[in-house]
């Protein structure tokens, strides 16, 4: 009676085994018949391509498209009107799937392999409409399986603006939008197939704007005082500093305004600073150092000075547990296959980059897992991983060897060969998100290596302060 007691058990854990496999197999099924629909949504944020915190339109798509999919959307949260939350299920655990939306100033491109503005104010150098609509296709494919499981839990849709410069998430975390979720995932277009563990660095940018006194330049120029020359003199001094600050430290620059005429001593200049590091408490120090230099400036050249914060972002904290989940369900999607328009396509964006080739092979493949990595940009995802376990990725959206922030980038993420990639994220989000509301052992690790790294005195300080979203940042 018990041996058959015992077997009855182990069948029924079996059958319930390949019914979940079949579930999930039938949900990945379901995001490729679905190819058409999200590579449609996701070419209308490409053509959009709003700036931060001027997603309107971007965030209204992705909103309406998961409350059709049955999703519970707060709209506006953490003062940001294009920042909402989308929500479905109840209970433990909470899951979150973060999607980005934003586009770049400056870089209009038309979706063809060779320079050609498409005559826009902004472009999608860094694949942001691939990131938010994937991230949306995932959180609604998850749903799919929770329902058709009848699993207790919650997916959550985090729409996130301005990421590129604007710190959008920063603001979501000061708010406690994340304090209780369990696993937080993300993604990022890029140029290849990675899971490894990401690094990213710590930023701090602010606006430093100087006030003088106009007069003619010719005619009167002792009574003028120059503002533009507060803001030399402080690049002169800044860019002097980089002698002495760590090595990996990286300090940018761009002057936003800087006078409207040779012969009119300008009244009003502002120049725009980002300061990075690994470690945000080197930002901070570089950042004071800066400010001491915009007051030597103004002070040296007869102007005042005030500075406006504009963003802060902590470094990424990596959790090895995650990761690994992530990588192996990457490999078992796989990268993408370029069909002979698309080959002919890279190819010459290759030529544009120095290439005689397409290297065709790393998109089709997965990186080597690796359990460091180096930092190269900045990200306010490092805040969410600050607050909860977080994972992220990356997928061939650009042809191999395209650097993000470039022509090349918007060109092939208003192509097949972006939504390719997106879908390759979708489904990995997808199965990654699947695992941890089935394997609360693994949630339980994750969060223990969470804890450790980011050890028992930490207090959360977001870099920007208190201020509140910047919202007219790229007005």
């Amino acid at each position: 009676m018990k041996s058959h007691l015992l077997f009855s058990l182990f069948t029924l854990v079996i059958t319930a085994g390949i019914q979940g496999q079949k579930k999930t197999t039938d949900i990945l099924e379901n995001l490729d018949q679905k190819t058409e629909i999200y590579g449609a949504i996701a070419q209308n944020i490409w053509d959009l391509a709003e700036m931060g915190y001027q997603e309107e339109k971007s965030s209204a798509l992705l909103q309406k498209t998961l409350s059709e999919a049955g999703f519970t959307i707060k709209g506006g949260v953490a003062g940001i009107p294009t920042a909402f939350t989308a929500e479905y299920g109840s209970g433990t655990p909470v899951i979150a799937i973060m999607g980005e939306y934003d586009a770049l100033p400056g870089l209009s491109q038309a979706a063809v392999p060779e320079k050609k503005s498409a005559g826009k104010a902004a472009g999608h150098a860094c694949g942001h409409h691939l990131f938010g609509t994937a991230s949306t296709a995932a959180a609604i494919a998850v749903k799919d399986w929770l329902k058709a499981t009848n699993t207790k839990g919650t997916i959550r849709f985090y729409g996130t603006p301005a990421e590129e410069g604007g710190s959008g998430k920063v603001y979501m975390v000061r708010d406690g939008l994340f304090n209780d979720v369990d696993v937080a995932l993300h993604w990022h277009p890029g140029s290849r197939n990675a899971a490894s563990a990401g690094a990213a660095l710590a930023n701090k940018s602010a606006k430093f704007r100087f006030y003088g006194v106009s007069a003619h330049a010719a005619g009167s120029p002792e009574k003028g005082r120059s503002s533009l020359d507060g803001v030399e003199a402080m690049n002169m001094m800044v860019n002097m500093m980089r002698e002495h600050v760590p090595e990996k430290a990286r300090i940018h620059y761009v002057i936003t305004s800087g006078g409207k005429a040779p012969n009119v001593v300008p009244d009003f200049a502002e120049v725009y600073y980002y300061a990075r590091h690994n470690s945000r408490d080197v930002v901070i120090e570089i950042f004071d150092r800066m400010v001491k230099a915009a007051e030597g400036a103004a002070l040296g050249t007869g102007t005042t000075m005030d500075y406006e914060m504009i963003g802060g972002t902590h470094e990424l904290l990596p959790n090895l547990t995650l990761q690994k989940l992530m990588h192996d369900n990457l490999s078992k999607i796989g990268g993408i296959e370029y069909n002979e328009e698309e080959k002919a396509f890279a190819d010459k964006i290759a030529k544009s980059l120095g290439q005689e080739k397409a290297d065709l092979a790393t998109a089709k493949n997965i990186q080597t897992y690796k359990t460091e990595a180096k930092a190269y940009g900045s990200t306010d995802v490092g805040d969410v991983s600050f607050a909860v376990p977080t994972v992220g990725m990356s997928t061939a959206t650009w042809v191999p060897g395209t650097p993000a922030h470039s022509w090349q980038a918007v060109a092939a993420g208003g192509t097949s060969i972006g939504k390719k990639g997106m879908m390759v994220a979708a489904k990995t989000l997808t199965l990654t998100a699947i695992d941890l509301f089935q394997d609360k052992v693994l949630v339980k690790k994750a969060k223990e290596e969470f804890q450790e790294r980011r050890g028992p005195d930490f207090k959360y300080i977001p870099l920007l302060g208190e201020r509140a979203p910047a919202l007219d940042y790229r007005k």
